[in-house]
């Protein structure tokens, strides 16, 4: 039952039907967003969202942010291609938002007003942290722009059969305006119900799909696995092994993943400021535990998808259509529904891509004026509305950067892309994190040395490794200037930056304010002062 390459072709004629879906569905958010919009008056409002939603709302609106078309995507055709190991993309997010529950959700609503730099410069000097702050998340935030316009562009050349670089850099335009117009009027309240709207649509998708591929298996997942492997002819497919373990250097290699995965989620800056949209602690820790119940949900799903892609489609067809891995999942929209799901599909991943952009770019814009332009240039002397301007001025901008980017990172894969940005989060920001929150001794020059130190080791590690040259698949195939074997550097450079962290806090002669420091403990620890600083 394996798919003829004459449908791949035939997807191209369902153009028209999924251009209108996704019509309809851009229809219906702006609509939403126009409402939401009316009330964002304050900065608060604007950043926060009025700090208006509950926990269940908050983790759903989580999830939407979190299961990027990267997670749907391209984990689904991991796990055809790879089978066992690509599922370990998916156990790496999921485990990671423990890390997220445990130690940072509760903590940093208690002690945070918008963004992660408020908790840094809680208790440490001002203007270097919030620089430094401010810088990394705006290298994360790109990064992960990168990977959802490169998604973007990957998806339209599978969907409406546009595969010159004229066309896709049109449909990345698009999706960058559509994303300026939404953070633009809707703020955090508008992008907010976009993600929920989205994340119902994703669960819900895969929800049929999955059951879909179950029934034609009589609901036995041992029938599916044997079919996958049967189909693809490789019985490989449920050991684990094919794509990490061959050599040490590519077990190396999963476990700096798996690092940067695992720590990276919870030193997220988009992730961390859905924190400050919940009006306590409480509920900050709840919307975790949607988040960690419905990410879960959906990536058990995709273990289906994948398996399911593998038996009905087969691996090889999957490489060569075009999108390459990334198109198992509408490949099997395709096979088990027809144009109407395929275009469902689509429309949701489309959704998915405009949702996290949403979400990443008003978190660099945040960062940006309530940050530098607030509290670095204009030293607090502001008002929220002179903000709250240069944070809507900020959006374009970055929407600008982040079409022209996903321009040339077109046809990258999208999955190193969002690894690459978890690795720098892991790097630059989790250690300095941990050490305000729970290392009564850590000084400004700890902190400014940890996040430079890690964002830096990050970004060389990864421009001299086989990703970008020395290798076939490699982004500029014809060059090799790689000395670090590793395509993910998160095992050299969070210990590095953990322990720059701690060196530059050793060495500093000048020691924080022991009143500051019991201050920010008892608010991180109980709430109090927390809601004051909130309403202010």
């Amino acid at each position: 039952m394996r798919i003829p390459m004459a449908a791949v072709a035939n997807l191209k004629d369902t153009t028209w039907l999924n251009m209108l879906i996704f019509a309809v569905f851009v229809a219906i958010t702006l609509v939403i967003v126009l409402r939401a919009s009316r009330n964002n008056r304050t900065a608060a409002d604007y950043y926060a969202a009025g700090r208006s939603f509950t926990g269940g709302q908050n983790g759903t609106a989580i999830a939407g942010d979190y299961l990027s078309a990267a997670s749907f995507l391209g984990i689904t055709g991991a796990i055809a291609v790879n089978g066992y190991d690509g599922f370990l993309y998916s156990i790496g997010f999921l485990v990671a938002w423990l890390v997220a529950l445990l130690l940072v959700a509760e903590l940093l609503r208690n002690t945070g007003k918008f963004t992660m730099a408020d908790v840094l410069s809680f208790r440490l000097k001002q203007r270097p942290v919030r620089i430094a702050a401010a810088t990394s998340t705006l290298a994360v935030c790109f990064f992960y722009l990168l990977a959802q316009m490169a998604g973007a562009g990957s998806l339209i050349s599978l969907l409406l059969g546009i595969s010159d670089w004229g066309g896709q850099a049109v449909v990345i335009t698009v999706v960058g305006a559509l994303m300026i117009l939404y953070v633009l009027l809707g703020g955090m309240k508008g992008t907010t119900w976009v993600q929920i709207i989205k994340a119902g649509l994703l669960i819900a998708g895969a929800f049929v799909m999955t059951i879909w591929v179950m029934a034609m298996h009589g609901f036995d997942l041992s029938a599916l696995l044997g079919h996958a492997a049967e189909t693809t002819g490789n019985p490989q497919l449920l050991n684990p092994g094919l794509q990490y373990g061959k050599t040490d250097a590519s077990k190396l290699d999963f476990l700096s993943l798996a690092l940067a995965l695992v720590l990276g989620t919870a030193a997220l800056p988009h992730v961390l400021m859905r924190f400050y949209t919940v009006p306590t602690a409480k509920e900050a820790r709840r919307s975790v535990v949607w988040a960690i119940w419905l990410i879960g949900l959906f990536y058990l799903f995709t273990l289906v998808l994948g398996y399911g892609a593998a038996a009905l489609i087969g691996a090889k067809t999957i490489t060569a259509a075009p999108g390459g891995v990334n198109s198992a999942a509408p490949l099997l929209a395709f096979e088990l529904g027809g144009p109407l799901l395929l275009g469902f599909i689509s429309a949701v991943a489309f959704a998915t891509i405009l949702a996290v952009v949403a979400g990443l770019t008003i978190t660099a814009a945040a960062s940006f004026a309530h940050d530098i332009y607030s509290n670095v240039i204009a030293k607090g002397r502001t008002s929220a509305l002179s903000e709250v301007k240069v944070a809507r001025r900020t959006v374009v901008v970055i929407g600008i950067f982040a079409i022209v980017g996903g321009i040339f990172a077109n046809g990258q894969n999208v999955a190193f892309l969002v690894a690459l940005a978890f690795a720098v989060a892991a790097s630059a920001n989790l250690p300095t994190i941990l050490y305000s929150l729970f290392w009564k001794r850590f000084t400004t020059q700890g902190a400014v040395w940890s996040m430079y130190g890690g964002l830096a080791a990050a970004v060389i590690l990864i421009a001299f490794s086989p990703v970008v040259s020395g290798a076939k698949t490699s982004m500029i195939p014809g060059a090799h200037f790689a000395w670090f074997g590793l395509s993910n550097p998160g095992i050299v450079s969070i210990p590095l930056a953990f322990f720059l962290g701690w060196l530059g806090t050793v060495l500093d002669k000048n020691k924080e304010s022991e009143v500051k420091q019991a201050e920010m403990e008892v608010r991180s620890l109980t709430g109090i002062g927390a809601e004051k600083a909130a309403h202010h």
